[in-house]
C-alpha cells in the first residue's frame, strides 16, 4: 500500500458527525456492547477529562470519567472514530483553565461540581433567540380612551 492510498483510507475513516468535544465538557457517549450474539447499546455520561491527538485524525482518542456510587471513579477512553461509538451527545460544557484535566481523578464528586464552572452548552442559541426584534402584532398595550 502506497502512502497515497493509506491517506486516502485514513479520510475515509474519519467520521464527521460527531460534536467538536473539549475536557470539562460534560458528554453522553452511546456505545455498542457485544452480548450473547447480539449488540446492545448504552450510554457513560461523564465530564471529558482529556481529548489526544486531536479530532481530524483517525488515533484520536477521549477520556470521559464519572463518580459512581461511594465516590468511586471510572475513566472510560474510546477511539473518537471507532465504530464503537454511536453518538456523543453534550449535555453541558464548562469553561476550564487547562487541556487535559488529570487532577479531577483526586476530587470528590462535590469538589469537581465546585470546580468546573457552568455554561450553557447552547449560550449561541440562547442569545440569538432574545436578540430578535418583537413585532408589532405580538405586543399588546392597552387602549386609551
Amino acid at each position: 500500500m502506497t502512502h497515497i492510498q493509506a491517506l486516502s483510507f485514513q479520510k475515509k475513516q474519519v467520521r464527521t458527525d460527531l460534536p467538536q468535544l473539549k475536557s470539562g465538557m460534560k458528554v453522553k457517549v452511546w456505545y455498542k456492547i457485544p452480548e450473547k450474539g447480539k449488540i446492545r447499546t448504552t450510554f457513560f455520561e461523564g465530564i471529558i477529562i482529556a481529548v489526544k491527538h486531536g479530532q481530524k485524525t483517525t488515533n484520536s482518542a477521549f477520556t470521559v470519567r464519572k463518580i459512581a456510587v461511594d465516590n468511586i471513579g471510572v475513566d472510560m477512553t474510546w477511539p473518537l472514530h471507532s465504530p464503537v461509538v454511536e453518538k456523543i451527545d453534550i449535555v453541558q460544557a464548562s469553561k476550564t483553565k487547562r487541556n487535559k484535566l488529570y487532577y479531577l481523578r483526586n476530587k470528590s464528586r462535590k469538589q469537581v461540581r465546585a470546580k468546573l464552572r457552568k455554561r450553557s452548552a447552547f449560550k449561541e442559541l440562547i442569545i440569538e433567540e432574545a436578540a430578535e426584534p418583537v413585532t408589532p402584532a405580538e405586543t399588546t398595550e392597552p387602549e386609551q380612551s
